[in-house]
């Protein structure tokens, strides 16, 4: 482990990301690893922790007048610039906020079956990757790495947050900042599809905005000038790995076979390029 982190005490490891204690704050760590169906694959996308960690930061600059948020410095160890943020220590809260703008995924799949998203009634007649009327909050349980989100309706995530009208504040925030976010995407041509929030609260804070933001691994970024409702979109994520792992036979459990370097190569490519048209930065 690199010298600047040694001193430093691991305090959780994801799929994507360590974090480490560091005095009353914490390190968020964004590495290039990559998973899909919550298996991790053996094979790192090169700069994709720049990405994802930069990306976050863009974002919390750009929504911090609807929300405050837990980032508080990109003054991190040498080993771990561009990819790394000191962070507030925060309560978290016990739900993954999601939003959706178009009828893709999960959201896409529970409709059919039922003609509605967690509990919300929609229009008959939808086709997959359709526009919504308005967004949608549908909220999701957080499950441990190797299980699945598992969707449920407003009712439930006010029972597991066990306050009805902070869950109120938590929806109507998370609304705002998906507008937001698919407004400032939309100038730049993307399309943003769905996306999923982290909050919690910390001692002078009700609800604090954490974790990763409206990145190409929390939300779905479709390119606006090749949308055409009624068919999956191709997307700035990790859909490339998906769609070549299903092609090659791979049963979705570990192991996971390596990824081969074009396949490599057009992912990174997909996460540079979202992040450089939404940010207008370059990598």
């Amino acid at each position: 482990m690199p010298t600047a982190l040694e001193d430093l005490r691991l305090h959780s490891s994801g799929k994507v990301r360590e974090i480490y204690e560091w005095e009353d704050d914490l390190l968020m760590v964004a590495s290039d690893r990559i998973s899909i169906y919550d298996v991790i694959m053996p094979t790192p996308i090169p700069d994709k922790g720049k990405v994802l960690n930069q990306m976050s930061i863009f974002w919390f600059e750009l929504t911090g007048d609807i929300v405050p948020n837990h980032f508080l410095s990109e003054d991190v160890p040498e080993e771990v610039t561009d990819r790394a943020m000191r962070v507030r220590r925060l309560e978290m809260y016990p739900i993954e906020c999601v939003v959706r703008g178009y009828l893709s995924g999960s959201g896409w799949k529970e409709y059919r079956e039922t003609g509605a998203v967690c509990g919300i009634e929609l229009p008959g007649g939808l086709t997959e990757s359709a526009k919504l009327p308005e967004p949608i909050f549908t909220p999701a349980t957080k499950a441990e790495i190797g299980d699945h989100d598992e969707n449920i309706d407003f009712d439930r995530a006010a029972e597991i947050v066990g306050d009805r009208p902070l869950m109120e504040d938590l929806r109507r925030i998370s609304i705002e900042l998906y507008q937001r976010a698919a407004e400032h995407a939309a100038d730049r041509g993307i399309i943003l599809a769905d996306t999923k929030f982290e909050l919690g609260r910390h001692a002078g804070a009700e609800i604090v905005l954490a974790d990763e933001v409206l990145t190409p691994d929390s939300s779905r970024f479709w390119p606006a000038d090749g949308y055409e409702p009624g068919r999956s979109q191709p997307s700035f994520d990790k859909q490339y790995v998906r769609d070549w792992a299903d092609e090659a036979g791979w049963d979705h459990n570990p192991p996971a076979p390596e990824l081969p370097p074009d396949v490599v190569e057009q992912t990174r490519a997909k996460y540079v390029e979202a992040y450089e048209r939404i940010t207008g930065r370059s990598l």
